[in-house]
């Protein structure tokens, strides 16, 4: 049976989940990662960027899902995302509107990247979680719009 949070863990769960995102200190988001996730975690990119599914398309591959598995490769992953949108200050990640309960203990959580400068939207997605006993992400399959 999969771990269902209670409203309050499930709220303090997603706050450091997006905090993970937009944390400056790589030391306290390697933090973040290992309260967030699960130590077997694993996040499934459904519909992983144009340049990835545009090299797949030239190997003749169709278009794969892209799979981070582990604290070692969640840092990399959030580094990344971190060093691409937020770093230089331009943009941060927020929840948009309630996680959503559904059938399997499954979370799903909409989120945003908005601009600091005039709080426009510049990106968005939906990420459909799942727990493990102790309460932290053991799957993630995320949905970039």
């Amino acid at each position: 049976m999969s771990y269902e949070p209670t409203d309050i863990e499930l709220k303090n769960l997603l706050d450091r989940w997006i905090g993970q995102w937009n944390e400056p200190d790589a030391g306290r988001r390697r933090e973040l990662i290992r309260e967030v996730w699960a130590e077997d975690g694993y996040q499934i990119l459904v519909n992983p960027p144009e340049g990835i599914r545009d090299t797949a398309r030239q190997y003749g591959v169709s278009v794969p899902a892209v799979e981070v598995r582990g604290y070692d490769a969640m840092f990399a992953r959030v580094t990344r995302a971190y060093e691409m949108f937020v770093a230089d200050g331009e943009h941060f990640f927020e929840a948009e509107g309630e996680p959503v309960r559904h059938a399997g203990a499954a979370v799903a959580l909409t989120w945003v990247m908005r601009s600091r400068a005039n709080g426009t939207v510049a990106g968005s997605g939906l990420e459909v979680l799942t727990f493990d006993p102790d309460g932290r992400v053991c799957t993630d399959h995320e949905f970039v719009n």
